[in-house]
């Protein structure tokens, strides 16, 4: 996949594969892209004609079409769909490298290492891929080429450093596109996200859900309603999938919330819930003050699987790939 110009297939043309396919034609990358709905492939076409010339993508009819020339193919339909498209592209023979922007990663890892195969045998090199630039609006026509600029994009490693060198060439990939690359295993990420995000997506439902039947409250929601819902716009059926699809991890990231709020419901039924709320209040208050985390050292690390890993689990990443790929320079959060 080594090349300063790549061919490139996009499967799914929404918010994120959208972007992902304007973001590389922008780049100078050989872009096609497809979508099954024809509606969305007759925008995505109007829309490339509209382009700059250098800056073009080509939309195609079928996924065999899209992949024909590609030498990495990324995959950005919801979960549910993820399944068929790897049969897609296992019927066809495909050989490219593969990687996902699915925001679970376990689930897609396991359908990668059951699909993409033929007569027993493993085709593509999969990287799990998740940028972590989602938005509550989606489809085409929100697709952004700057999405992704100074975002943390997941690219999934495993333990033995299978398909490091595809790993290296797709991180260049992401960091030439001024993301910033963190590396775990799928399932420290479907850990980490369960918190930070699918969980997040069930509590601002739910709070949302309660201005339904209160229309006073509807009228005096401000900054805190704002904020604290902005998810819940988001399309249910691809939070549904987000979050069923990471069922046990939502579950225990759940369950701790629902005990921190029962402790505070507990304080509220309590003699002095004024005073007894400060300390409760107190960690979340702290953690978003320093939140997100600031950059600190800098280091230029080996490339092993092994080093990338450990980056990832103190919460660094990765700015940019030297051009042997022997090293990362990579950040340490202060």
């Amino acid at each position: 996949m080594r090349d300063a110009t790549l061919n490139v297939a996009v499967i799914g043309l929404g918010l994120i594969g959208g972007s992902v396919l304007r973001a590389l034609a922008v780049h100078g990358h050989r872009v096609s892209g497809y979508d099954a709905d024809p509606a969305t492939r007759a925008t995505a076409r109007t829309a490339a004609a509209q382009a700059p010339a250098n800056a073009r993508w080509h939309v195609t009819g079928t996924i065999a079409d899209a992949v024909r020339d590609a030498d990495l193919t990324v995959v950005a339909v919801p979960l549910p769909s993820v399944g068929t498209v790897f049969d897609e592209l296992a019927s066809l023979a495909y050989v490219g490298v593969v990687t996902d922007v699915t925001s679970v990663k376990g689930p897609v890892r396991d359908l990668a290492l059951d699909r993409l195969r033929t007569g027993g045998q493993s085709l593509a090199t999969f990287i799990g891929g998740h940028p972590m630039a989602g938005r509550e609006t989606s489809g085409f026509t929100a697709a952004d080429p700057r999405l992704f600029e100074g975002c943390a994009w997941v690219l999934c490693l495993t333990e033995d450093g299978a398909g490091i060198h595809d790993w290296l060439e797709l991180a260049a990939l992401v960091t030439g596109l001024g993301a910033r690359v963190v590396a775990p295993t799928a399932d420290e990420h479907d850990h980490a996200v369960a918190a930070i995000s699918h969980v997040p997506h069930l509590v601002a439902a739910a709070m949302a859900a309660r201005v339904a039947s209160d229309p006073l409250a509807g009228t005096l929601g401000a900054g805190s309603f704002r904020d604290g819902t902005r998810v819940a716009a988001a399309r249910p059926e691809l939070t549904a999938a987000m979050c069923g699809g990471n069922a046990p991890a939502v579950l225990a990231a759940l369950d701790a919330v629902l005990a921190d709020l029962n402790a505070a419901r507990a304080i509220l039924d309590g003699s002095d819930p004024i005073g007894a709320l400060a300390p409760w209040l107190t960690p979340g208050y702290t953690a978003r003050l320093t939140w997100p985390p600031q950059p600190g050292e800098t280091a230029d690390l080996p490339a092993r699987a092994d080093v990338l890993l450990r980056l990832g689990r103190v919460g660094g990443w990765i700015e940019s790939v030297s051009a042997d790929r022997k090293t990362v320079h990579a950040v340490r959060p202060a």
